[in-house]
């Protein structure tokens, strides 16, 4: 009777801990996800850059709009 007993608290115990780890599984996914999104978002927005990149990228922006106005001028 006891054996029985204890044998059916191991398969409750295994099913809450299999539901657990599903759901576990689950929040992890969702967060691979958002986290993706939220990558891609920063790289479109151009958030993801350090700054001394930026910098970089305006000068050579400044570099060609002075070369277009020297050549219209």
């Amino acid at each position: 009777m006891n054996l029985r007993l204890d044998a059916d608290v191991q398969k409750l115990e295994m099913e809450r801990l299999r539901k657990g780890k599903a759901r576990a599984e689950e929040d992890l996914d969702s967060l691979k996800i958002d986290y993706k999104k939220l990558r891609s978002s920063m790289r479109t927005a151009g958030l993801g850059k350090a700054s001394e990149q930026r910098r970089k990228e305006i000068q050579e922006e400044k570099n060609k709009a002075d070369r277009w106005e020297r050549r219209f001028q």
